[in-house]
């Protein structure tokens, strides 16, 4: 049995690393079988030799996580325990980034795994990215977020989002309006990561003034689009000559983003998706960069990361059946 004391200069951080109910210290004491218990300001772990220390770099992780005002809940607890379970403890000070631009709410964003980190200085960094990966990682969000902040930098005078209607023809045929208004429900997402950045009144104000454009991948074609921050959504979604068609859309002073997740592809008739198809085109040219997420970089409820992987040990396999035929 082995024993390793930890000590606090802020009280603070003593209930933040505990939280409600000591929900984070039982997530602690779940994953290492180890006791964690608080006297004044220190905090002891008891348990076995390796589960000891390794706990201990967990707790360090996850204050100095605290120390940078960040608030500890069930997703980045899990998140840091599986970084020093990966012996990437160290990475975690990557994490203390910069905010990427406040909410309309005043609710600072930013990057929440070092996927997403990596995602957004790719996008810092390149004119176009390519951001694929599960549901749930922040793709489309912190794209978002960087166009909300390249705008408000005065780097670009527009920001454009974009994504396939895949349905937009038989199964909208019957909903009323124009192909604006049947398409409104795909776009949805992208209109609520846009109002909670800049809030109701900023939100409609800019789209009067044309600065946010939200509409239908169809839209974009025969356009040459300078000084703009393009979003291209669900572009799993698109066909090659749709994705094409974007890409050669780029005009002067302008960036694009284009998120998708590949195992999610809604294509008719066994079309190949565009975005399968575009990284492996586009791989080696300078200035285009593809990140990958992975359930670790989902940020959402931890059982989403346990649905993810699932899925993932599901599909392989599958796929190893299928070959052994």
């Amino acid at each position: 049995m082995a024993e390793q004391l930890i000590h606090f200069d802020n009280f603070e951080n003593v209930l933040g690393l505990f939280g409600s109910l000591d929900e984070n210290i039982k997530i602690l004491e779940s994953e290492y079988g180890v006791t964690v218990v608080v006297r004044g300001d220190v905090v002891k772990i008891s348990g076995e030799d390796k589960a000891v220390s390794d706990a201990a770099k967990a707790v360090d992780g996850l204050l100095a996580l605290l120390s940078k005002g960040e608030e500890l809940n069930e997703q980045n607890v899990h998140y840091v325990i599986d970084m020093t379970k990966g012996g990437q403890s160290e990475d975690l000070q990557k994490l203390m980034s910069d905010c990427i631009c406040i909410t309309a709410s005043g609710k600072p964003i930013k990057a929440k795994t070092l996927g997403q980190k990596k995602y957004v200085d790719a996008i810092k960094d390149n004119t176009v990215v390519f951001g694929i990966g599960p549901a749930g990682t922040g793709k489309t969000y912190l794209a978002v977020a960087m166009a909300v902040k390249a705008f408000k930098a005065k780097e670009v005078n527009r920001i454009i989002l974009t994504r396939p209607a895949v349905e937009a023809g038989e199964s909208l045929g019957f909903l009323p309006g124009d192909l604006q208004q049947k398409v409104d429900p795909y776009l949805r997402p992208l209109y609520d990561a846009l109002f909670e950045m800049f809030g109701a009144d900023g939100f409609q104000r800019q789209m009067e003034r044309g600065v946010i454009e939200v509409a239908p991948l169809a839209y974009m074609r025969g356009r040459t689009l300078d000084e703009s921050f393009i979003i291209l959504d669900e572009a799993q979604n698109t066909t090659s000559e749709q994705m094409k068609m974007f890409l050669t859309r780029l005009g002067s002073g302008s960036k694009a983003v284009i998120t998708g997740d590949v195992t999610q592809i809604d294509l008719p008739g066994g079309k190949k998706s565009g975005l399968l198809e575009v990284t492996k085109i586009l791989k080696n040219i300078d200035d285009i960069a593809t990140i990958k997420f992975d359930e670790r970089d989902v940020v959402r409820h931890h059982l989403v990361q346990e649905i993810v992987k699932a899925y993932e040990r599901y599909a392989e396999r599958t796929e190893g059946k299928h070959h052994g035929k």
